[in-house]
């Protein structure tokens, strides 16, 4: 089984983004954001229900709308992911199950792997603490002057 980022993150990201770009000017609506992202307006509650709870967004009721409340450098994409996805790089990568006890390799391939598998996740956090909204909107705005 292969382990990977999920498409969570993504969309969330481009919700972030869309909210930058059109929040201040527009009632942006989860069907709004659905028809953007080309996803179904459930994933959508669900995702801005989640950065609500992360203190990334803010859902006015009555009016209806969404709309950042932290500045976009303040907005990690470790913030986001962990936001959307909790617990995610303790799953990141996969250790098999259930190795044979009898095995001596089998017995302690949990405890080798503990080590730089940690590594890997640090690391993972770390290039994901050091990338902000921020800079997804300065590429964003690269390709879309």
């Amino acid at each position: 089984m292969a382990v990977r980022i999920s498409t969570k993150c993504s969309i969330a990201l481009h919700c972030l983004l869309f909210l930058h770009e059109y929040g201040d000017t527009q009632k942006v609506t989860s069907g709004l954001l659905a028809l953007s992202a080309g996803c179904n307006p459930v994933v959508i509650r669900n995702l801005m229900s989640a950065l609500k709870k992360a203190g990334i967004v803010e859902i006015r009721a009555g009016k209806g709308g969404a709309k950042l409340c932290r500045k976009p450098e303040e907005v990690t994409l470790y913030r986001v992911y962990e936001a959307v996805d909790p617990g995610c790089l303790d799953n990141l990568i996969g250790l098999h199950a259930l190795p044979s006890a009898l095995c001596p390799v089998g017995r302690n391939i949990h405890a080798v792997l503990q080590a730089p598998y940690g590594k890997l996740r640090e690391d993972v956090k770390k290039s994901l603490n050091a990338c902000t909204l921020a800079d997804i909107i300065a590429e964003y705005h690269s390709i879309n002057p």
